[in-house]
């Protein structure tokens, strides 16, 4: 098997962004082939830092992806169109008919496994307090107005399973949580700055179990996942990296500023209200910019619905090797510009 996998070619899509980025550093240190799809003016240093071979091309440019696919055992799909704010059309574009386009490139390929990244958020947005949600949840029940992201993560996730149900492509799907870890340029960098400027508050009374994960754990899952034959066909949660509550967190993020612990609350009702309001005004007005908050973001930080994985530990044996004491103070160095150089290289949007 590990001389096979040495010679096999995995294509990795979103390669730049946060999650990707770490699954193509994970395959190589696994001694893997290594093939990202990057777009034509990406910053590719990192990819490059790791000797990945590079393919020029986009999810939406569907005859770009032939020669990506060309050869290819496993794909790794990772890009997507995210974000909790921005239009619906970019959101089909990227995520729904982005993810077409890629099954039907591996399916004339002929690749052995499709791995596709979808999300939690694709369950819905439930906040029913002591409910655990686990694979057999259907998706997409009660989605905000609005919710794009996760709209169109649902949509590209029937658009695998339809494709494996077909025999087009053998499909694996990861549906990982709040993503944070080095090369983070998004989430942790905005709580950061929240935070130095006094603005962040805990939504409700903070003590809610956050399903929060560093992406080289998921990565870690999303290779054993994709190279496993007992991942074939199923859908895997990997959603925490151990228990961590919303205020745990906050605090910890803070002290690794150099900053007090985070005591202001507001209660979840009027925090979720407030940012229906800002989205409404962001909406009518047709703002590109996202507002301060969004009801996305509120559930985040502050549901009381917690996403198991035990599915993934159970089948997979995946065990987080990274703990919340080690990755949030590293994570939070990097975003204030103390990482290593490697760390640093600048992210794309264009994943998960």
């Amino acid at each position: 098997m590990a001389v096979q996998d040495q010679k096999a070619i995995n294509l990795v899509t979103g390669g730049t962004g946060l999650l990707g980025s770490h699954i193509a550093e994970q395959l190589v240190r696994r001694d893997r082939r290594v093939r990202a799809l990057v777009r034509p003016n990406s910053d590719t240093r990192f990819l490059e830092s790791l000797g990945v071979e590079l393919a020029t091309g986009d999810v939406t440019d569907a005859a770009s992806l032939q020669a990506a696919c060309a050869g290819v055992t496993r794909v790794y799909h990772a890009a997507a169109r995210v974000g909790d704010w921005g239009p619906w059309p970019e959101f089909v574009a990227i995520t729904i008919e982005g993810t077409r386009n890629l099954l039907g490139a591996a399916t004339a390929a002929g690749v052995q496994r499709f791995l596709h990244i979808s999300s939690i958020s694709a369950y819905g947005h439930p906040n029913q307090a002591g409910l655990v949600i686990d694979e057999s949840a259907p998706l997409g029940v009660n989605l905000h107005k609005w919710s794009y992201y996760s709209r169109a993560k649902v949509e590209a996730e029937k658009l695998v399973w339809a494709a494996h149900e077909r025999g087009d492509v053998v499909a694996t799907v990861i549906r990982p949580s709040w993503l944070y870890g080095p090369r983070d340029r998004a989430t942790l960098s905005r709580l950061c700055d929240s935070i130095r400027k006094g603005k962040i508050k805990l939504i409700g009374e903070g003590n809610n179990r956050l399903n929060v994960a560093h992406a080289a754990n998921v990565a870690e899952a999303a290779i054993a996942a994709a190279e496993a034959g007992a991942g074939a066909g199923e859908a895997f949660n990997c959603s925490n990296d151990g228990v961590l509550t919303q205020k745990q967190y906050f605090d910890m993020v803070a002290k690794a500023m150099g900053l007090p612990a985070i005591t202001r609350r507001v209660p979840y009702g009027v925090a979720y209200n407030a940012a229906f309001a800002m989205e409404i005004f962001g909406h009518l007005t047709h703002q590109r910019k996202p507002p301060l908050v969004t009801r996305y973001a509120v559930w985040l930080m502050g549901r009381k619905t917690f996403f198991d994985c035990m599915k993934a530990r159970r089948v997979l044996a995946w065990q987080s090797t990274i703990p919340y004491e080690e990755g949030i103070p590293q994570a939070v160095a990097e975003v204030m510009g103390k990482g290593s150089a490697a760390q640093r290289a600048p992210a794309a949007t264009a994943t998960v």
